[in-house]
């Protein structure tokens, strides 16, 4: 939020291995969508989507639809600025019924 990206994923590059060493998955799929938020803001867009995808099935081992929402929509905006607008809508389609279902007004908003 301060905008000193480099710094912040200094620290969560930092964090996700403490997360895997401990065998938090949720902290771990968090960490990677973190990282992914970062680099797409840094308009690093595949790598972005790279930390998407690690962070995706772990969302969905955990059973967080929440966090698998969330990521889904992440990626969506990613293909979305990349101009693959119908792949865009297939993963929003994809995060809609979740943020529905876990009650996320913000993320059905979304």
């Amino acid at each position: 939020d301060l905008g000193e990206k480099q710094t912040a994923l200094d620290y969560y590059n930092q964090a996700l291995p403490l997360s895997r060493a401990v065998g938090d998955r949720r902290g771990e799929a968090r960490t990677l969508n973190n990282i992914g938020l970062v680099y797409s803001s840094l308009g690093e867009k595949q790598t972005a989507l790279d930390y998407y995808n690690q962070a995706l099935p772990l969302y969905r081992a955990v059973e967080d639809r929440g966090g698998e929402a969330t990521t889904l929509n992440n990626i969506g905006f990613v293909y979305s600025d990349l101009g693959e607008k119908q792949t865009a809508l297939d993963y929003y389609n994809q995060a809609l019924p979740l943020s529905r279902a876990v009650e996320d007004r913000g993320g059905e908003a979304t």
